[in-house]
């Protein structure tokens, strides 16, 4: 009885519940909805956003943030552009704007875990910065004609009716949760998140684990851009714009806390299955995209508060509970040890 309690008081059962409703209520409204290419839409639209997700569930329970994928996905995919319409090589293209993205990504944890800079502010001056980057390169021109193999590898279906963007996925999703959960990097970026000055005193190169998580969010977030130009088969500076909303509510709403130190990849999967097939219930009922993005920031609202609430009710619960017998007759003893001292 006391693991069915366990059980239903997990914020992974509350997100399966509240998965079940959503499915359910998208069934209802639509009968398309249970159609394998529908099912298969509901990841593809947003597939590069939930890659990048992954990557954000380390940032954030290791206690920073990254605001500024976004505008690395879309400085990424600008790179591709303006290099093959300048006539290079579409690999080295892609070669190189990973390397864009690495560099980005070096450039946050530099400052973050070297220099001791707030990580919100060094990566919403990488929000601007390379935003503008991005505009620079293309000015207000799209450009696309890509190569069919690149556009393939967005558009087309690669084993059965998946692309490779979601096979790509899948493979990332296994891989982020063994080394989250199994290796003794995953332990110390929760060990971080929990208390960083712990961690140093206990032997954690500290500064090591957030440089490599900033460089590994902009290697990710530069391939994510790429897959997203093959998606579109056309770019424009402002590609992937607001991006980091729908990728910071999969991770905040999936569990992890704001505040680093606890969360799964468990949860952050069931949180992307929500708002991935919320969207999609909003589209087939005709819902407009404005909305669509309000509801999903009351969500992200949600998900940060919903949480601090249950544990101030943990809290003040634990305070209201009576000691037990053994710590009273200590207590007692305590007062009377006490008193026999008075004058």
């Amino acid at each position: 009885m006391t693991q069915l309690t366990s059980l239903l008081r997990r914020w992974e059962t509350l997100l399966l519940g509240i998965l079940l409703a959503v499915v359910l209520f998208n069934i209802a409204r639509s009968p398309f909805y249970l159609r394998i290419e529908n099912l298969v839409n509901v990841f593809e639209l947003s597939i590069e956003k939930i890659i990048v997700a992954l990557v954000m569930t380390f940032i954030i329970i290791n206690g920073e943030i990254d605001l500024s994928v976004a505008s690395v996905m879309g400085l990424a995919a600008c790179v591709v552009a303006r290099l093959h319409a300048d006539g290079v090589a579409m690999p080295l293209a892609v070669l190189v704007a990973l390397l864009v993205g690495l560099a980005c990504g070096a450039f946050n944890g530099f400052w973050v875990a070297y220099v001791g800079l707030p990580s919100l502010a060094v990566t919403l001056a990488g929000l601007i910065g390379y935003r503008g980057a991005a505009r620079i390169l293309l000015e207000d021109k799209s450009i696309g004609n890509f190569p069919d193999w690149f556009n393939a590898l967005g558009q087309q279906p690669l084993i059965g009716p998946f692309p490779f963007a979601l096979i790509l996925f899948f493979v990332m999703l296994i891989a982020a949760i063994i080394i989250l959960q199994r290796t003794a990097f995953g332990r110390y970026v929760y060990v971080i998140g929990n208390n960083k000055e712990v961690a140093r005193y206990s032997g954690i190169q500290v500064q090591q684990v957030k440089m490599k998580l900033f460089i590994a969010s902009g290697l990710i977030a530069a391939l994510a851009g790429i897959l997203l130009a093959a998606r579109l088969g056309a770019v424009r500076g402002n590609t992937a714009e607001g991006f980091e909303l729908d990728i910071i509510t999969m991770v905040l709403l999936g569990g992890v806390s704001i505040f680093g130190g606890s969360g799964t990849l468990t949860g952050v999967a069931l949180s992307i299955l929500i708002i991935l097939n919320l969207r999609n219930g909003m589209s087939l009922a005709n819902i407009t995209g404005n909305t669509q993005t309000g509801v999903i920031g009351a969500l992200l609202i949600l998900s940060v508060l919903l949480p601090n609430l249950a544990g101030q009710v943990r809290s003040l619960r634990n305070r209201a509970r009576p000691a037990s017998p053994a710590l009273a007759q200590v207590s007692q003893g305590m007062e009377t040890s006490g008193s026999s001292l008075r004058p």
